[in-house]
């Protein structure tokens, strides 16, 4: 089983909040959507959610969905209240300046052992 702190470091991702468990295990595989409302209900637990949804917003449904690391993509801006909200709720947000296809195609394969 792979690591979030794992994946951030094979995938060049920058941390910008290591979440309560910068180690937690990567389990629920790859998720992209940017409709928060469609990534509440599908977005899996222990898994990586990958979108540009850089707001406080995307971190309430982090929690609520309990993924092991939300991926910001497209170099999106995370702008400080939503890292320190991210920080307040144990959140791990990574920051990429892949597009979101590219960001999750290289999350899967590092988790399925390809890359």
């Amino acid at each position: 089983m792979k690591q979030v702190s794992e994946l951030a470091k094979a995938l060049g991702f920058e941390v910008v909040c290591p979440g309560e468990d910068p180690h937690r295990e990567v389990s629920g595989g790859v998720y992209c959507c940017d409709l928060l409302s469609i990534a509440m209900g599908r977005a899996r637990s222990d898994g990586v959610w990958v979108t540009v949804m850089a707001n406080v917003n995307a971190v309430a449904v982090a929690v609520l969905c309990d993924v092991a690391c939300v991926v910001i993509a497209e170099g999106m801006a995370i702008d400080e209240t939503t890292r320190q909200k991210a920080v307040d709720q144990g959140v791990c947000l990574l920051h990429t300046d892949l597009p979101i296809y590219d960001a999750a195609k290289a999350a899967d394969r590092f988790l399925s052992d390809e890359a």
